[in-house]
Order: C-alpha cells, then sequence, then structure tokens
C-alpha cells in the first residue's frame, strides 16, 4: 500500500502529465502480462516511444532550403543584372564582335560581372545591414531582414567573385581579368571605406559602368575609342549623381542617417551637376559622331544625338519626380523614355 501511495503522489516531471499517468498505472499493468510490441513501419520500437519520423524532418527542411535559396537570388539583385549588357558596347560602337565567336565571349564577360556584381552587392548589405534596418525600403533585403544568414551571404560572395574572376581565365582573356578584378577591388574599397568620401564616392560608382564596358572589349577584342570612353563615363556619372539626388529629394534630413556622405550635398548641386554632365555628354557625342570618314555614317550618327538628347531631357523631368524611385526604374520603364531609347538605337545602328 505504502509503495502504491507514493506513485500516485509523485509530481510528474513532464508538463504534459504524460510520465505521471505512466507511474500511477504501473501497478495495475504489472499483473498483466506485457502486449505484444507492434511492427513500426518506421522501424523497431523504442522504450522512450515511436522514432520521429525522418522523412518529415527532411520535408520540413526543404522549405527552410528553398527560402535560403530564394533570398540568396534576391540579395543579388537580379533586376539590376540588365546593366551587364553594358560590355556590348565596345562592340555595338565598333559595329563589330571582333574575334571569331564574338558574341559568345561578351555573353562570358556578361556572365563574369553578373556573377562580380553579385559579389558586391552580398558585400555591401553585409557592411550596410545594421543602417539598413532603419531605411523604410531598404530593411526588407534579405540580409537586414535576416532572411539570409551573414555566413550564407559571405559564402555565396565568395562564390561570386571566384566564379567571375575564372571566367576570364577560362577564356584565357588577361583584359578580362583585370577589368573583374578592377570591379571587385575598386566596389570593395568603396564598401569599406571610399564611399564616405564625397564625390570620389559617386565615381567609384560610374567606374563600375567603364569597366563593363571595357571587359567586353578585352573579351571580344575590339578596342575601344577615345570619344567612346568619354560618353560611357559622363553617362554613368550622370546616373550615379541622379541616384544621390533622388535619394537626397526622397528622404531630405534623414538621407544622413542612412548614407553617412550625404550630408556633404545639396539638392542644388546635384541638380545642377547632372544638367551640367547631361551637357557635357551630348557635346561629347556630337564630336565623336562629327569624327567619322563616311559621309553617310557621319549624318546618321550625328541624326541619333536628338532622341539621345530627348532621353536625356526625359531622365532629367523624371529625376525631378522620382520620389524615392530607383534610377533604374526611370531608364526602363517610362514610355517616352523607351521611345526615345529605341529611336536613338535605330539611326545609330542604321549609321554602321
Amino acid at each position: 500500500m505504502t509503495t502504491r501511495f507514493r506513485a500516485d503522489s509523485a509530481p510528474s516531471a513532464d508538463p504534459d502529465g504524460r510520465d505521471g499517468q505512466a507511474c500511477s498505472a504501473a501497478p495495475a499493468r504489472s499483473a498483466q502480462p506485457a502486449p505484444a510490441a507492434t511492427a513500426s513501419p518506421l522501424g523497431p520500437a523504442s522504450p522512450l516511444g515511436p522514432a520521429s519520423p525522418a522523412p518529415a524532418a527532411s520535408a520540413a527542411s526543404r522549405p527552410a532550403l528553398l527560402g535560403w535559396l530564394v533570398a540568396a537570388v534576391q540579395a543579388a539583385r537580379p533586376q539590376q543584372w540588365p546593366k551587364n549588357l553594358l560590355v556590348f558596347a565596345a562592340p555595338l560602337a565598333g559595329a563589330t564582335l571582333g574575334r571569331d565567336e564574338g558574341l559568345i565571349y561578351a555573353l562570358i564577360a556578361a556572365a563574369a560581372f553578373t556573377a562580380a556584381s553579385s559579389a558586391v552587392y552580398y558585400v555591401n548589405d553585409l557592411a550596410d545591414a545594421e543602417r539598413d534596418r532603419r531605411h523604410p525600403v531598404k530593411r526588407n533585403r534579405p540580409i537586414a531582414s535576416g532572411r539570409l544568414p551573414t555566413r550564407g551571404a559571405l559564402a555565396a560572395a565568395a562564390a561570386c567573385a571566384a566564379a567571375a574572376l575564372a571566367a576570364g581565365a577560362a577564356i584565357g582573356e588577361p583584359g578580362l581579368i583585370a577589368a573583374v578584378g578592377a570591379y571587385l577591388g575598386l566596389s570593395m574599397l568603396y564598401t569599406l571605406t571610399l564611399k564616405h568620401v564625397p564625390v570620389l564616392e559617386m565615381c567609384l560608382v560610374a567606374s563600375g559602368f567603364v569597366l563593363r564596358a571595357l571587359g567586353g572589349a578585352a573579351a571580344t577584342h575590339v578596342p575601344p575609342s577615345g570619344w567612346f570612353l568619354v560618353v560611357c563615363s559622363l553617362g554613368a556619372l550622370m546616373v550615379a549623381v541622379s541616384k544621390r539626388y533622388t535619394e537626397l529629394a526622397a528622404l531630405g534630413a534623414d538621407a544622413a542617417r542612412h548614407r553617412p556622405v550625404m550630408r556633404w550635398y545639396r539638392s542644388g548641386w546635384l541638380r545642377a551637376g547632372e544638367r551640367a554632365i547631361a551637357v557635357a555628354m551630348i557635346a561629347a557625342y556630337l564630336l565623336w559622331a562629327g569624327s567619322g570618314h563616311d559621309h553617310w555614317v557621319r549624318a546618321w550618327h550625328i541624326a541619333s544625338a536628338l532622341p539621345l538628347a530627348v532621353a536625356l531631357l526625359r531622365f532629367d523631368w523624371l529625376a525631378g519626380r522620382a520620389a524615392g524611385r530607383p534610377v533604374e526604374d526611370l531608364i526602363v520603364k517610362d514610355r517616352l523614355m523607351n521611345c526615345a531609347e529605341v529611336a536613338w538605337l535605330a539611326l545609330f545602328v542604321a549609321g554602321l
């Protein structure tokens, strides 16, 4: 009797009371033969209870892995990948794909810069994670929101950087390796320290566009002209200045909290700088167009300056009303801009 009293009154160690129920029922079951163990489809019966289903655990891990992969792709910013088509700028300007199978080499260069830019985005978002969490839009980025862990982002960045450099080695083109290496090096310097230096940081952002064009020229063996590099550099710098202007216009005094270098900028200065660069770009383009030896080519290229000027004017108008929208959206999502770009391309190609 004493033994039964102690078993019934013992406290349960399990919050659901399962252990307590087992203790109180033990004497009643001791007089009866133990039931035969039934075979389990998951394996032999365990004295501690049925084994946990391993297939269910692996099924539960699949959504987590899928979520990680989705976050990794989002952090690489695929919406920015069309920028890497700038590798075709030099072949387009030269009206030739250069070496045999130049299209394939240009596509390899585009893939290399896609991987390199993805690596830069991973590192940049890791460095800016704390500031991004205080930003009204950037806080939703995969790294800032915690959907992509730090170790995963670092591993993805290392893999992308290695793949970018390996692309140049695979086709035996040191010029492409140099362009990709310079892009990675300057971008890392920008991320770690130079993004806090006014004006220089915008030049570094613009250099990424120029290095893409140089990488495509190296991969296809199409030497770029001096005027081509001037026009390309001015266009890239104008986009960089516009990015800072739209950011400052959208966030106002809070812009410096999210990007410290913004405290050195003023909206009026950035607006004037953007317009001055656009004028210089048109002038450089006309000088390049007028330098053609063939009258037919020269006439078509000079005519193509008109839709280019329309596109720049439209871009200036949209930048003043961007309301925080990315500059890339102004270029690719506005119908009038698209029409002007297509008209420019048609006239440019006609001259080729």
